[in-house]
Parts: C-alpha cells; structure tokens; sequence
C-alpha cells in the first residue's frame, strides 16, 4: 500500500512561503514582505500537494504516526518555492555563439537579424532538425533549468514560421509535458519573425487562415497542449496592426495572450496587451507612461527579462516605475540562442542589480507574479496548503543566498522536489 504522504522536510532554518493569503500576485508593497517562516516543516501528500506547513514541533505532533515517501532534514537549510520561469525560447537546433562575438564588436540586433543571421539562422537549423533531434537538445535544456531551481517553466515554439515545423515544435514541447517532471507552459510564436518573402500582412494571414486552425484541431484530438500565444510586435516584425489580429484569433481559439512588446522600439503594445486583455506582455525595454499605467490599471503583468538587456546593451527596463505605479511585474530568463541562460537565480540577481530590485520583489516576480503571468498562480508560485508542492532547497541558512551568490547555484542548492517527487539531488553538496 503507498505511502499516505509523499514528502516531509523538517526544521527547515527558513521555509520562505511568499504569501499566504492565496494572494493571485505581489504588487509593490505586498512584495516588501515575503513570507518567512523559522525553524518551519512541510508536508507534501501523495497526490502531489501540500498538506500542511509550518513550527516544526507542530508538524511533528501532527504528523508523527505518518509515513513518508521521502524525507529530507533541512536542518541549517531554506525552502523555497519552485522557480517560475516567464519566457523562454528552448526548442530549437543550429548555435549562433559566432554572433556573441559580432554583438561585442558593435552589431545590433537587427543588424545581425537582417543579414540572415538571428531568428533567420535558427529557423533553417530547426526546419532541417528531427522531432527526435529537437527532443533531445530540448530535453537537456530543461534538465539544466530544473538543476537551478525552475520547476514550471514557459515554452515558446517560433523557429519554424512554416506551419509544419511550427507543429513539429509543439510535437516535442508536448512530448516533454508528457515524458519530464518540470512544469512546462506551451506557448504557440508562430508570429515570431515574417518569412523571407512575405509581408507581415501576409503572414499575419497565414497563422489566422491556416495554423490556428490547424492548433484547435489538434489541441482537441489531445495531440497537443498550447495555453498561450506570442507575437514579436517590433518595427521590421510585425506591426501594431497585424499583432492586433493574430492576438485577437488566438483569443478566440482560447489561447492566453502573452506577447513580445516594446522591446527595440516603442510600439504601444503595453497599451495594446491591456486592450486586448493579454494576461503578460514581455520585454518593454521601450515602454511609454501611458503603456506603464494600461497594464497597472488591466493588471497585465510586465515580464521583464534583464539577460536580453544585458547581452544586448539595451535600456533597461523601468522596473521601479511600473512598480511604483501598481505593474504586477514577472522575471523570465528568455533562454534562447541569442540569450543563453538557464538560470531564474541568475535572472535574479540581474534583477536586483541593474533593474534596482529588491531581492524580495525578485523573488516575488520568479515565483508568483511569474506564475501570474502563465494564469498559474493558483497552484503555482508560492508555499500554501493546497498548492503544487515544488520546492528548491538550498544549503544556507538564510535565503537571500540563493541571490546573492551570483553563478553560485550548483554548490548550492542541494534538492529540487516536483509535486513532492525529488527530482533532483547534488551529489557534491551530499558529499560535503
């Protein structure tokens, strides 16, 4: 007969809870005051979800005639919540680190983009990769991200443009939801850059006449899970207009929106995300005032992406002032081969650094306001009796280490716990 209970970690020195109050998202004065609890246990029942939290001698009055699947001392350690991450790109074949070194010497962006490199380069490595080729490369990515502490994560197709390798993408994408124990959101970007020789009108046509369609039927025969879809809304992309269209078909279909805005150039998608009722706008490098206070006001959240920033030396994204203004503002890695990071405690510390973050507020937006972003905060996000019981837990006594030591991940966490599951241990710190 299993186990009743799955998971018991006991006397952990810091249980970090986030919120307690089934709190959807942290705005600014909420995230001054994550949720901390001392010398504090966690138990996770065999379905996958916390059952209870709190004093240690309290769960172990409550507890102590019950057996455990697994049970880990965290005596000296911290427990937080799973890492969310809210925007990445991993499905995808070709390497462009030969571009790291042109972006060093002066090129842009779109200088590279234009010149066939880019989004260009990796769509033809990714229409000539196998399914099973994607999956592989796809597989190891996620396993790195699960190592450094996400376990729900955002998946992004959009290196095929074509409908045939776009599906290709969402094949393996499903077959990771399937096969892995990470987390994963599907998101359809389909709308990720125009094909040589179309129009963005005409592509805009394209994904509405003949891809969405070709989504919703699959999605009903249980082929594949899409939950959001993505437009790179840019100047030389696709513009407010077609951006408008695409989003408002994938609505219809039932898809969340979650979009590329105001990255390179201001376009007023803050402003349109918060029209259209989009549930996450990402990037805003570019955003205006009025986009600031349309996605407070539709409480749209602003995932913001520092590793783009930096690896490209753009303006940094107005943190303070979308939080001052009441902006549910997320953190995403946005891995890709242009911004090659699987790490949401480097994101972090990015974050804290360059965006002027606190290390609570990031905490907050790499967990609930990043699970917020995917509409998952309900289960997702934060430590509460009722809630998915992912957990990280790290081999320091307070938690601000998991932070504050940048780069520092692999010689500190120690556990990675997926639905109570332990699904991933450091053979180095056990060694210790």
């Amino acid at each position: 007969m299993p186990c009743k209970f799955r998971l018991l970690l006991q006397n952990a020195e810091q249980l970090v809870v986030v919120c307690q109050k089934e709190e959807e998202f942290l705005l600014k004065d909420g995230m001054q005051h994550v949720t901390v609890l001392e010398k504090a246990s966690l138990v996770v029942g065999n379905d996958g979800f916390i059952k209870a939290l709190g004093p240690t001698n309290d769960i172990h009055n409550q507890f102590c005639h019950e057996e455990f699947e697994t049970v880990i001392d965290c005596t000296g350690k911290c427990v937080l919540p799973g890492f969310v991450d809210a925007h990445t790109h991993p499905v995808w074949a070709g390497d462009r680190v030969h571009e790291f070194a042109m972006k060093l010497a002066g090129a842009s962006y779109m200088d590279i983009h234009q010149a066939g490199g880019g989004i260009n380069f990796t769509v033809e490595h990714t229409e000539a990769a196998t399914e099973e080729e994607l999956f592989i490369s796809f597989k190891q990515r996620l396993e790195r991200m699960l190592r450094a502490g996400t376990t729900l994560v955002e998946c992004k197709s959009g290196y095929g443009l074509k409908l045939e390798t776009e599906l290709k993408m969402l094949r393996v994408i499903a077959q990771a939801q399937k096969k892995l124990d990470i987390g994963i959101s599907c998101t359809y970007c389909g709308a990720h850059s125009v094909p040589k020789g179309r129009t963005a009108e005409q592509a805009a046509d394209d994904i509405i006449e003949n891809h969405l369609p070709a989504l919703a039927q699959l999605a009903i025969k249980g082929k594949i899970q899409v939950d959001n879809i993505d437009v790179f809304c840019e100047k030389g992309v696709f513009d407010l207009e077609s951006t408008r269209r695409i989003l408002l078909a994938g609505k219809a279909i039932g898809l969340q929106l979650n979009f590329h805005g105001d990255e390179l150039n201001p376009m007023t998608a803050a402003e349109l995300g918060a029209e259209l009722g989009a549930q996450a706008v990402s990037h805003l490098e570019e955003i205006s005032d009025a986009g600031i206070t349309a996605l407070a006001t539709a409480k749209c959240s602003a995932v913001l992406l520092p590793t783009t920033a930096y690896i490209l030396r753009l303006k940094q994204p107005r943190a303070r002032d979308m939080l001052n203004a009441g902006v549910i503002v997320s953190l995403g890695s946005d891995f890709n081969p242009n911004a090659y990071c699987c790490s949401m405690p480097m994101v972090m510390h990015l974050a804290c650094v360059n965006l002027n973050m606190s290390l609570n507020e990031a905490l907050a937006a790499a967990t609930i306001n990043a699970a917020y972003s995917l509409g998952r905060s309900h289960t997702h996000g934060s430590l509460e009796v009722g809630k998915q019981g992912d957990v990280v837990i790290i081999n320091a006594p307070r938690w601000e280490h998991v932070i504050y030591q940048f780069g520092g991940h692999q010689e500190l966490i120690q556990f990675v716990c997926v639905k109570g599951k332990l699904v991933y241990m450091n053979e180095k710190i056990l060694a210790l």
